[in-house]
């Protein structure tokens, strides 16, 4: 099965708010999806969570290395694709696009075999995940309601993030939004929270950070997410010592490379790669084998289409401790392009996709209504 096609299809019009301090319209470009097409007629699908310009100049740059090879060999082509383009810089928009064509590369391969993505990543440890509401901060009531709404819904774990939390120079007020989002959820919800301090212009340090820790710990918050700049490692390492809550992140890193001295180092106790910006399934299966060995629990981070949640899901399902995964209920990026979308069973559980590849089969008509691309849906829609 030869690669005779590479295109990218951006999703324009309804991006969900992400909270950072200079927020993204609903008109923004911030999804890709990645189609990889082969002389069989075959398509397979990823996912880039980078603007869809940089994704059609990226893979400007690597469809030489890719048409006419293998469509069944992931992790060759995509160490390939990253060895030929190490001299452009690792890590950003090629590491990125690289991620999606991988994910396409996977289902493709999960097709040809006539099975599901997590038994070709060395078998299924679960047949269904707990799913975590992913939500933004609000002030206390409306962060209450938000929280009440989100269990009313089935979800047994909610993660709120970023808002005003840590942005206004008062602790009550953090307090108070915690306090409020526990009060909505119930006590028998598990709750995390996450500072995103990967926003422009982050204010606190690592003295904030353990200031709050000690306050999350009174709210029973399953962990402190981002807590401080992405590359604050000796900080975090510091953190992870002294918080009485775990730590977590690793969501802005790419490649494996940039993880072990995160590893080394104990700065996490939870690592939260993003299989659409790291390197894609291939990475990311390597970051959480080797985060195993260090004893640090890995759990993808997860901002995603339904084609990254779908890749998500079956990596869930192939490590043990993974036993939750990030979903952004209402988010039409991934409601809206599969012909059967995900619901939680009475547990506030997702099923493991059991059809071949990734298992998704996606629905031209909401591709049509959130791209300007009516051939690149096509080509989706037999994905």
């Amino acid at each position: 099965m030869k690669i005779v096609k590479v295109e990218a299809l951006g999703l324009f019009g309804k991006s969900p708010k992400g909270g950072w301090s200079n927020e993204i319209r609903p008109e923004d470009s911030i999804h890709a999806l990645v189609l990889v097409r082969t002389e069989s007629g075959k398509t397979g699908v990823g996912s880039v969570f980078t603007d869809a310009r940089l994704v059609k100049a990226g893979l400007d740059v690597l469809r030489p290395l890719l048409i006419g090879e293998s469509a069944v060999e992931p992790m060759r082509v995509s160490e390939k694709l990253h060895q030929n383009t190490f001299w452009m810089g690792r890590g950003g928009t090629l590491t990125h696009v690289i991620s999606g064509i991988d994910i396409a590369l996977w289902d493709l391969f999960g097709k040809a075999c006539g099975q599901p993505l997590h038994r070709l990543l060395g078998g299924s440890h679960r047949d269904k995940v707990r799913a975590y509401a992913s939500i933004l901060m609000e002030e206390p009531d409306l962060m209450r309601e938000r929280t009440a709404h989100f269990r009313a819904q089935g979800f047994r774990a909610i993660k709120i993030g970023w808002g005003p939390f840590g942005r206004r120079d008062d602790p009550r007020l953090d307090e108070a939004i915690v306090r409020a989002a526990r009060e909505g959820a119930g006590e028998d919800c598990r709750l995390m929270v996450d500072a995103g301090a990967s926003d422009a212009w982050w204010p606190n340090g690592l003295k904030w950070a353990l200031n709050t820790a000690r306050m999350l710990k009174d709210y029973d918050i399953a962990w402190f997410e981002e807590a401080l700049h992405p590359d604050a490692l000796d900080d975090f390492r510091q953190l992870r010592l002294q918080s009485p809550v775990p730590i977590a992140g690793g969501e802005c890193l790419t490649r494996r490379q940039s993880f072990l001295p995160w590893f080394e180092a104990r700065a996490l106790d939870i690592v939260q790669p993003d299989v659409t910006k790291v390197g894609g399934i291939t990475e990311q299966l390597r970051i959480a084998r080797m985060a195993e060995d260090f004893g640090i629990r890995y759990i993808g981070h997860g901002w995603n289409t339904a084609v990254g949640l779908a890749a998500d899901l079956h990596l869930s399902a192939a490590f043990p401790h993974t036993d939750m995964v990030e979903f952004i209920g209402g988010s039409p990026y991934i409601d809206d392009i599969v012909e059967t979308p995900w619901t939680l069973d009475a547990e506030g559980m997702l099923e493991i996709p059991q059809a071949p590849g990734l298992g998704l089969r996606l629905k031209a008509q909401g591709l049509a209504e959130l791209s300007a691309d009516p051939e690149t849906v096509a080509l989706l829609s037999e994905a």
